[in-house]
């Protein structure tokens, strides 16, 4: 019974392994009836520890050591020694070992009359290495003339430093855990924490120079300067980090190589016995020299720094070595830094470097990362740092290398909300002191959270941090949440950092709610070069936009002035913000009578942010969506669907056209409904191809599919209002709209076939199907403010010059005596579309013969359609177009995949019945099949004819309007490319590069598939 309630308490207590209590019977605190007397308040303590058994262990072992007696006695009395201890052996096993190894060092750890000053400060630390390793504190800084050599050096000097170190890590780390294992104990805030360790890695630089000048005797003249640099410098170090530092020397010559060895020396012996310190931002990183000259890193930073850089020098911070040559160097980068953000795409670059270290996060560890994933550290000082930048030019209170103490000065002086940067600031601190107790665990570099079924990693993190249950849950579940809550407001902050004080800039009114001692105004000057910074090319017109938007007090101006920071932050990573602003702002006044329009954006996140993604990348959604504003609810995502409504089934699409046409009383009714259904269509499949959900070849499908249903039902409510027909009347579509391969700019090719009625002559049958004809025509192209479907029936026998209907006898009697090999070329797209289904079959059966010829072509036709080719390339090429990047008539276009794939079906579909099909890429990969073509090459043909038809497409999307040549550079070009799936804010030029290297490919196989060239041909 009694085994039984040990056994309790002691669970209790948190110990649950079976040799607890045996352990505590040996310390002498617990018997067969609990704790010892006068032990109560070590087992208590004992409990609080963040793992106990850990906890239990490692004072097992401190108990074999010598001065366990009177470690004993002072646990017994001593409150801050029980907590420091207890909470310190809880949390990390290194400094566990480092005290059982030294356990002399205990006193570190007690209540002593040191504890009621302030904490260690520089000097002292410093002296205290200095003294580890034999150097005089009071002597000059190692580095400088006269400066401070250590006694000790090799690997002696290491291990006196080490042990050195590892004290000092010792008594901070038990200060920074004494709240851990007693609430009553004072608490020490996270910045402090980093602070120390800032000034305890100064203090080790310190050390280890003077150590490798010692072992190097550099001549007295030389003057070794140590620049901290990233956290180090900012003075806002972790307990396991790289030391980031630059070197700077003088006077150079034939003393920088010496200068450069004292460093390395420096670095290796510090790395030891320390830390690792890192020199890879120095110019021209691991492949620059080590060291450099004042003068040297002047004009390097010049003539040749990159903006990260600059954005680098932020933190720069003598830290070691010669104390005046340290601030000229910061005297002389320091001008230069808040200059950098005057430079072109300044904000985009910096934004774009976060984006890389986020996508290079292994996506298994992408949730569990505090320091580089979304809502993480690198998000909070990345946002500080630009505001920095950006203001800081003019405003010099901005300059502090930390980063909470710079979000201090940004929200005192205006430029964040006083909330915004005190919530952010909490958040921060809360995701520092995990990444704190995760380093401290085993004094390793880390910033990973433990994986979700770890719950007893996640346990420990837990207890470690001093969060407790809140009576709803366990620790587990209270980290967890508080986790993904700060991480959210990370996120969700960032937005408000630099769009909510433009709004207040522009507007009269206060954000609604909102205090004004809480929301940040900027200066006008402040707003335009924030948005400049930001990436607008018209800083004015921007805000003249925000200020149409936002101003008044109406019901909508204030759910704009909640809405437009989460807008603005999207837009600004689109392709181009400016249109994208101004095309909202046109959106939300077309649509200000819409009632649901501003409730859509505000309660669906996924709708505003593709809307910004629509909207600064296209010129034709923004013209299609105020006529088209219902496609919005298309947008949203709901059950982690992807938005099935934007990629309906075409055959579905036709269908429901046709009916609703249908219903229409007279032809211009039924013609304005299906233009106006065309135009929804249209930018329904403009959204989901921007958003990457349809693929080349649906997107063409699904555009070809309502062309086709507008032209019959167009032509089928002539019908019905033209009285008794006259003949049956069928429409052939030719050319990209007969191969199913329309394009958003495609016009509608066709040929137009009647045959009379009983009783009717075919004068009057042609007569009568011409008047419907030209109807259909004249209603589709009439001015609209839908899209036009011109009607073009160009590839008619004659041409422009013939009649524009013929029946089946008369393109009959045409084909047999006057068809040349081009028509039979052009009919191999022919498919009835529209009308009389049976003619359009009768057609079919008719040019089949024409179109597959039985005995193939001759070697005189084969000639003939590769010289009409070649004149087609050379004349119908626009003057001054780019021959690499036109997409229909350049290399590898959509014109050489074509006319190769064409070339095939006139000389082997008579023969091979597989190759009678009117689209481009069926045929192609029929002919792969049928082995007239190498496997190889008709996947570079696919690519080819994908690629380009992709980035026609792309153009039409940006511009608004036809096109075939690519842009050059510029907003444009970056336009397209994030059109076709390149990431945004990307290098432009890579797109341009897979482009032509994959034309480049189709080329070659053209040259060789239609053209017959060899590698020996001239």
């Amino acid at each position: 019974m009694m085994e039984r309630r040990t056994g309790t308490s002691l669970a209790r207590l948190g110990l649950t392994g079976s040799t607890a209590g045996e352990t505590l019977r040996s310390l002498g605190w617990w018997d067969a009836d609990g704790p010892v007397a006068g032990c109560e308040q070590i087992m208590w303590a004992l409990a609080r520890s963040p793992d106990q058994e850990l906890a239990l262990r490692a004072v097992e072992r401190l108990s074999r050591t010598g001065p366990w007696p009177e470690i004993d006695r002072a646990l017994r009395t001593d409150r801050g020694l029980r907590g420091r201890l207890f909470a310190t052996l809880g949390s990390s096993t290194a400094l566990g070992d480092h005290l059982i190894t030294h356990p002399d060092r205990w006193r570190l750890l007690a209540d002593t009359a040191d504890r009621e000053n302030p904490p260690p400060d520089l000097a002292r630390r410093t002296a205290h290495l200095l003294r580890a390793v034999g150097a005089d504190p009071a002597a000059p800084p190692p580095g400088s003339a006269g400066g401070a050599r250590a006694r000790l050096t090799g690997a002696e000097a290491v291990g006196a430093l080490r042990t050195a170190y590892r004290d000092e890590l010792l008594g901070l780390a038990s200060a920074d855990l004494a709240a851990v294992g007693d609430p009553e104990l004072p608490v020490m805030e996270v910045d402090d924490v980093a602070a120390q360790l800032a000034d305890l890695a100064e203090a080790g630089l310190t050390a280890a120079l003077a150590i490798a000048v010692a072992e190097q005797e550099p001549a007295d003249e030389l003057r070794l300067a140590v620049i901290g640099m990233g956290k180090c410098g900012g003075r806002e170090l972790n307990y396991v980090s790289d030391v980031d530092v630059i070197f700077v020397a003088e006077p150079g010559g034939e003393l920088t190589q010496d200068a450069s060895k004292l460093a390395s020396r420096m670095m290796r012996i510090a790395g030891e016995a320390c830390f690792e310190v890192d020199a890879n931002l120095r110019p021209e990183g691991r492949q620059g020299a080590l060291v450099r000259t004042l003068d040297g890193h002047v004009t390097y930073y010049r003539r040749w720094a990159k903006t990260w850089e600059f954005q680098a020098l932020l933190k720069a911070r003598p830290v070691a070595g010669d104390p005046e040559l340290g601030k000229a160097y910061v005297a002389a980068l320091s001008p230069l830094v808040w200059q950098a953000s005057a430079r072109d795409d300044f904000v985009a670059e910096v934004q774009a470097m976060r984006r890389r270290v986020v996508d290079n996060i292994p996506s298994e560890k992408r949730e569990r990362e505090l320091k580089l994933g979304r809502g993480g550290l690198r998000d909070v000082e990345f946002a500080v740092q630009l505001l920095q930048l950006v203001h800081g030019r003019t405003d010099d209170t901005l300059h502090s290398p930390n980063t909470l103490e710079a979000l201090g000065e940004l929200a005192e002086g205006g430029y964040v909300g006083r909330d915004d940067g005190a919530n952010l600031a909490a958040s921060y601190r809360f995701l520092r002191l995990l990444e704190h107790r995760l380093q401290l665990q085993k004094l390793r570099r880390t910033h990973l959270l433990p994986a979700a079924g770890d719950t007893d990693a996640l346990r420990w993190l837990a207890r470690a941090a001093r969060i407790r249950p809140d009576g709803r849950r366990d620790v587990v579940g209270v980290l967890d949440a508080e986790w993904q809550r700060n991480s959210r407001r990370v996120s969700r902050l960032h937005e408000k950092l630099f769009y909510r004080p433009l709004l207040a800039a522009v507007s009269r009114l206060a954000t609604e709610g909102v205090d004004d001692t809480t929301d940040a105004a900027l200066s006008p000057d402040a707003a335009r070069a924030r948005l400049k910074a930001l990436g607008w090319a018209s800083p004015e017109g921007a805000l003249g936009h925000l200020r149409a938007l936002t101003g008044g007090v109406s019901r909508a101006a204030s759910i704009q002035r909640a809405l437009l920071p989460v807008l603005l932050d999207e837009l600004s990573h689109a392709p181009d913000p400016d249109r994208g602003l101004l095309a909202y702002r046109r959106v939300s006044e077309a649509l200000a009578s819409t009632p649901w329009y501003l409730r859509l954006l505000r309660d669906e996140g996924a709708v505003a942010q593709r809307l910004m993604i629509l909207l600064g990348t296209s010129a034709l959604v923004p013209d299609l969506l105020a006529r088209a504003p219902e496609v919005l609810r298309m947008l949203a995502i709901s059950s982690g669907v992807q938005s099935p409504e934007l990629t309906r089934d075409p055959v579905e699409v036709a269908v429901a056209l046709r009916a609703t046409v249908a219903r229409q009383p007279t032809p211009e009714a039924a013609v304005a409904s299906a233009r106006s259904y065309r135009r929804h269509e249209m930018l329904r499949i403009a959204c989901a191809d921007l958003l990457g959900l349809l693929e080349v070849d649906q997107v063409c499908a699904a555009l070809n599919s309502v062309n086709d249903a507008v032209l019959a039902s167009t032509l089928d409510a002539v019908l019905r209002a033209g009285g008794e027909p006259k003949a049956a009347i069928a429409v052939i579509g030719m050319g990209r709209l007969g191969g199913g391969e329309s394009s958003y700019g495609s016009d509608a090719d066709v040929l137009f076939v009647c045959r009379p009625a009983d009783g009717v002559d075919d004068h009057d049958a042609v007569k009568w199907a011409t008047a419907v004809v030209e109807r259909v025509r004249r209603l589709l192209g009439s001015p609209s403010p839908d899209p036009a479907l011109p009607v073009d029936a160009d590839l008619r026998p004659e041409g422009r010059s013939g009649p524009l209907v013929r029946t089946l006898a008369s393109y009959k009697g045409y084909y047999q005596r006057w068809a040349e090999t081009w028509e039979a070329q052009a009919l191999l797209r022919a498919r009835p579309i529209a009308g009389d289904r049976a003619l359009g079959r009768e057609f079919t059966a008719l040019i089949d013969p024409v179109r597959y010829p039985a005995d193939g072509l001759s070697d005189s036709a084969v000639a003939e359609i590769r010289r009409i080719k070649a004149r087609v390339d050379a004349e119908r090429l626009p003057r001054g177009a780019d021959r690499t990047t036109h997409t229909k008539l350049g290399h590898g276009g959509l014109a050489d995949v074509e006319w190769t794939v064409q070339l095939l079906q006139l000389q082997h579909a008579g023969d091979l019945p597989e190759l009678r099909t009117t689209s481009t890429l069926e045929g192609l990969r029929e002919a792969a099949e049928a082995g007239l073509v190498d496997a190889d090459d008709a996947r570079e043909l696919e690519e080819g004819w994908r690629t380009a038809t992709s980035a026609r497409n792309a153009i039409m999307l940006v511009r608004g309007k036809p096109g075939d040549q690519l842009p050059r550079s510029g907003r444009e070009l970056a336009a397209v490319a994030a059109a076709l799936g390149y990431p945004a804010g990307g290098d432009p030029g890579v797109f341009l590069d897979d482009y032509r290297r994959v034309t480049r490919r189709a080329r070659a196989v053209v040259e060789r598939v239609f053209y017959g060239w060899t590698e020996d041909s001239s």
